[in-house]
C-alpha cells in the first residue's frame, strides 16, 4: 500500500544511515523504494512497515539506467549512496569517475522521471574542511568548498573519499542548475547515535576510539563535530518537505575537542576506563574547536534534539547489544 506522504527512493538504503532514514520516512507516512549492491538486506526487511511499504531494487552505479525503476514514479529522491569507501581497492580515478558519473546518471533518472519534485543529496562536511582559509575563519559555513588541491597536498588518510565526494557534491549542484532539477544538498559531520545495520560502522569505530583503546582512530577525533543519527535524519526530511530550501546546508549539532570529548567520556562512563597515559597525553595540548555553522539550516526552523549524551548512549548502547563493546 502506497504511504499517505507519496513514494520517495532511497540510494544505497542498507548502509548505516540510510538504513535509519528509511525507517524514519516510513514512519512519516511515505512508501519507500531503496537500492542495494550486494548488501546484507535483514535489518531492512525488520524495521516496522517494511514489508508494506518498502520495495528493494538492486542497482550498480556503473551500468546504465541502473537506478530508473527505483526512480520511477517517486516524488522525491535521498541520494545516500556513494560509490566509493574509505578502504577502496580502485584507483583514485577509477573512483572519482564512478562517484561523479554514477551521481550523473542518476539524476538524469530522476530528471527522466517527471515525477521526481525534489533530490535531497547527502553529501559531507569533508566537501567543506579541506580549505587552507579556514584556520582564519571565525565561522565556517556552506560558503567555503574543499579545495581539492589543497587536499592532495596534504594526502590525509581517506583523501580519495573526501575529494569524491566534494566533486561529486559539485556535479550534482551544477547538474541542478543546468538541467533545472531541484537538488539540495545536507553536509552531515560525525554521524553518531544507534543503528540498524548489523556490521560494526566505520565512523562509529571512530567515534568510539578512545573507549576502545585505539590510538590510530583518536587522530581523526582531534577537534570532533557531531550530530546525531536521527536528527540528520530528520534533516533530511526537513529539507525535503520545506520549500524555501535550496544549495547546500551544513548538519551539525556539537563541537569539541579531543580533551573534552575525553572527559566527557570518562565521566559518563566510568566502566570504560581509558589509559592513564592517554588521558595525560591528551592534556600536553588544548585547542578550539572547529567553528562549524549550521544556522543556514537553523534559520529554516530546523531544531535539534540531541547531544552528546544521547549519541553515545545510544551508540553504545547498540553496540553492546551487537557485541562490539
Amino acid at each position: 500500500m502506497e504511504g499517505e506522504k507519496g513514494m520517495v527512493c532511497v540510494t544505497g538504503g542498507a548502509d548505516y544511515f540510510a538504513s535509519w532514514l528509511i525507517m524514519k520516512l516510513l514512519q512519516h507516512g511515505y512508501s519507500v523504494r531503496t537500492t542495494k549492491f550486494n548488501e546484507d538486506i535483514s535489518h531492512l526487511k525488520a524495521i516496522p512497515g517494511a514489508s508494506e511499504k518498502l520495495k528493494i531494487f538492486d542497482a550498480d552505479f556503473s551500468i546504465p539506467n541502473s537506478f530508473d525503476a527505483a526512480v520511477e514514479g517517486c516524488i522525491g529522491v535521498f541520494h545516500v549512496a556513494h560509490p566509493t569507501t574509505f578502504s577502496s581497492t580502485d584507483s583514485e580515478e577509477v573512483v572519482l569517475k564512478n562517484a561523479v558519473e554514477g551521481t550523473r546518471k542518476l539524476l538524469q533518472a530522476c530528471l527522466n522521471s517527471k515525477t521526481v519534485k525534489r533530490v535531497v543529496f547527502n553529501s559531507s562536511i569533508v566537501a567543506v574542511m579541506f580549505n587552507k582559509s579556514i584556520k582564519d575563519l571565525q565561522k565556517i559555513d556552506e560558503t567555503v568548498w574543499t579545495d581539492v588541491d589543497y587536499c592532495k597536498s596534504l594526502n590525509p588518510p581517506g583523501s580519495t573519499y573526501y575529494i569524491s565526494k566534494t566533486l561529486t557534491e559539485k556535479a550534482a549542484l551544477e547538474f541542478a542548475e543546468e538541467r533545472g532539477l531541484d537538488v539540495v544538498t545536507l553536509l552531515p559531520t560525525m554521524v553518531v547515535g544507534p543503528f540498524l545495520v548489523p556490521y560494526f560502522p566505520v565512523v562509529l569505530q571512530i567515534a568510539l576510539a578512545m573507549i576502545r583503546g585505539d590510538r590510530q582512530q583518536m587522530s581523526l577525533l582531534k577537534k570532533p563535530s557531531l550530530v546525531h543519527m536521527d536528527d540528520l535524519a530528520s534533516a533530511h526530511i526537513f529539507l525535503f518537505e520545506c520549500p524555501e530550501a535550496k544549495g547546500r546546508y551544513i548538519c551539525s549539532s556539537q563541537s569539541t575537542t579531543i580533551h573534552g570529548l575525553s572527559k566527557f567520556l570518562s565521566i559518563r562512563y566510568p566502566e570504560f576506563q581509558m589509559p592513564p597515559e592517554l588521558l595525560r597525553e591528551l592534556e600536553e595540548e588544548e585547542e578550539e574547536p572547529n567553528c562549524l555553522s549550521s544556522q543556514k539550516l537553523l534559520n529554516l526552523g530546523f531544531k535539534f534534539k540531541y547531544g552528546l549524551e544521547e549519541m553515545y548512549d545510544g551508540a553504545i548502547k547498540c553496540c553492546k547489544e551487537k557485541g562490539f563493546l
